[in-house]
């Protein structure tokens, strides 16, 4: 079953502007199917890259989805048009962000995993802006709901964030703190963080702070790690950090050595 992508009620015309995805890339399982993962790309990258790299690593028994964002104008770089999962100005604790396009794009990430067997665990993982849309989907299923009220769909079992931020934390964060059921729900969630300490385009302390707003407001299933001299990018080392840690938290069988 799938879900119509949540509007706003504004009569905005950015709200009735109807942004297309790319193209969707699909790493199939290569042993027995017991997860599947959304796989979100950063600002300006595509599915396809992150696909070969998720090819590679020794988790046979996950099927990886590697969708591609819309192309839009970012404000972040002066209106210039590239694939980005919503519209950014500044990474801020107070936004103001594009919560129509974050409802949108989780929205399009929950339609991907909607069509899963009822026994195959789901997660959404992401780096950099994509990590960002993964963490604000962990925030939907917390609240059950989307940022304009419409019911979140799907049960994540697992959210890894590489080199990222919750966007809006502050406003994300009471709403949490509202609601006694999403606080409740926020602790059986696992949650993943790993950011270099020299990452200079997603600032460490921005991760940081991310993995101390979620703890607060009742993500107690939550590892955050930092990988020293690291920048903006991934290594071998951060990725079989992470497919143990995936391996362990969806009770993986047959990883491949």
């Amino acid at each position: 079953m799938s879900y119509p992508p949540p509007s706003m009620s504004s009569g905005s015309r950015s709200s009735r502007r109807t942004m297309e995805f790319g193209r969707t890339y699909v790493v199939r399982p290569k042993g027995r199917h017991q997860a599947t993962i959304v796989w979100l790309h950063g600002l300006g990258d595509n599915g396809s890259s992150w696909s070969q790299v998720l090819d590679s690593l020794p988790l046979p028994n996950i099927k990886w989805i590697c969708p591609t964002a819309p192309t839009r104008p970012v404000t972040l770089l002066g209106g210039f048009s590239c694939t980005a999962w919503f519209n950014v100005g500044e990474l801020s604790e107070d936004g103001p962000d594009d919560w129509e396009n974050l409802d949108a794009s989780a929205a399009h990430i929950a339609n991907l995993l909607s069509t899963e067997p009822a026994d195959v665990k789901v997660g959404i993982g992401g780096f950099s802006m994509g990590a960002a849309t993964a963490l604000y989907s962990a925030v939907c299923w917390a609240l059950g709901k989307y940022g304009n009220g419409y019911p979140y769909p799907v049960n994540l079992r697992a959210v890894a964030s590489l080199s990222g931020w919750l966007p809006a934390s502050r406003s994300l964060r009471s709403k949490i703190e509202g609601s006694s059921e999403a606080a409740r729900r926020a602790a059986f969630l696992p949650i993943l963080l790993y950011h270099g300490t020299c990452d200079d385009l997603v600032p460490y302390n921005y991760g940081e702070r991310s993995a101390r707003c979620l703890t607060s407001v009742g993500f107690r299933y939550l590892t955050f790690k930092s990988f020293d001299g690291i920048g903006h990018y991934t290594v071998p080392r951060e990725m079989g950090d992470l497919s143990n840690w995936i391996t362990a938290r969806l009770g993986l069988e047959g990883s491949r050595s």
